[in-house]
């Protein structure tokens, strides 16, 4: 048995892929674009397949000799509910590297069946969400009795266009947190506030990350916001989503226009920024009496972090050490699992 990486032409999946080749893999390379997967598995010399994920059965049978799927495709919120179906029906481990918070409440729901399938279903295994996971779980070990969490990241800011084109449908949401356990809109007064970083304060701004939903999940923490801070791509992508919560997205042409522009922009971050840009993430848990703790996390560059998490998360999924169901990073290796990766510790 082996496992199979679908998406695996896109900027990320590509780097998924060379990175499991150095490491001595011959993972199935599939996706909906047959050409430019089979020109990929060439160079790699991996197997491949093309197929698209519009028929469930017929995406389970293409799954009849895989123990294990990391899906790399997105936007998320389109490719992981027939995926992880198929997954369930072939009971073939599921794993991807969204930062969808929908997307994770949808592998959620389905871990009653994960478990009577006998697999694991983990998503978010890239940047999105193992560091801030695992953040989230060591500030609750630190204050147990901890009803509000605050996330927040600052670094690189560059994106790849599959990225950006999962911001762009995710901005119709608008600024989403966890309020007394439920999905809402943030409240004006979670907005925006300071955070430190090392050196000075900044101001950052709330967005609809992922661990909105993880990270209730690993800790059950009611009141979860997640930040971002500084880089100028990152500040552009926050007004956007405050822009395609108003008439931008909601307008059919500009619905279908801008995807199409996103398509001039880079493929995504450059060796030189991946293997020198650093991440920086900042949290902090409060208690009912006003009590808070802090802590920090420097990380590698986002696309780079990816590469390694995710792969690192398929070789322990497939060796038999989860728990069968759905779970997060950090429930499944603890919060100490980021600091197994160079690069990355607590500070």
């Amino acid at each position: 048995m082996t496992w199979m990486l679908y998406g695996a032409n896109g900027f990320t999946g590509e780097l998924i892929a060379e990175q499991a080749v150095r490491e001595g893999e011959k993972p199935i390379l599939a996706g909906r674009n047959r050409e430019a997967v089979e020109r990929l598995a060439r160079r790699l010399d991996c197997p491949s397949r093309g197929f698209a994920l519009s028929n469930p059965a017929e995406v389970a049978r293409q799954l009849n000799d895989v123990d294990a799927v990391l899906l790399a495709a997105g936007p998320f919120a389109r490719t992981s509910a027939p995926m992880r179906e198929a997954c369930l029906r072939s009971r073939v481990h599921y794993l991807d590297i969204t930062g969808e918070f929908e997307v994770f409440e949808q592998c959620f729901a389905d871990h009653h069946r994960a478990v009577e399938a006998g697999i694991t279903i983990l998503p978010g295994v890239g940047f999105d969400v193992v560091p801030s996971d695992c953040l989230a779980v060591k500030l609750f070990r630190e204050l147990p009795d901890s009803c509000e969490i605050a996330l927040a990241f600052k670094g690189a800011g560059s994106f790849s266009r599959g990225t950006l084109k999962t911001m762009l449908l995710g901005a119709k949401t608008g600024v989403m947190g966890r309020v007394d356990g439920k999905l809402l809109a943030v409240p004006p007064s979670r907005r925006s506030r300071k955070a430190s970083f090392g050196s000075r304060e900044l101001t950052i701004s709330a967005i609809p990350w992922g661990d909105i939903s993880t990270a209730f999940h690993s800790t059950g923490i009611p009141n979860i916001t997640v930040y971002m801070a500084t880089p100028r791509a990152l500040r552009m992508a926050h007004s956007l989503l405050n822009v395609g919560h108003g008439v931008l997205l909601s307008n059919p042409v500009s619905q279908k226009l801008l995807p199409r522009l996103v398509d001039f922009a880079p493929r995504g971050p450059g060796e030189k920024l991946r293997s020198q840009g650093k991440m920086q993430l900042w949290g902090e848990a409060k208690n009912a009496e006003g009590r808070t703790v802090t802590a920090r996390l420097w990380t590698r560059e986002g696309y780079q972090l990816t590469v390694e998490t995710a792969l690192e998360c398929v070789h322990r999924v497939r060796s038999g050490g989860v728990a069968h169901g759905a779970t997060t990073p950090a429930s499944a290796f603890g919060p100490e699992f980021i600091e197994s990766f160079d690069g990355c510790q607590f500070v």
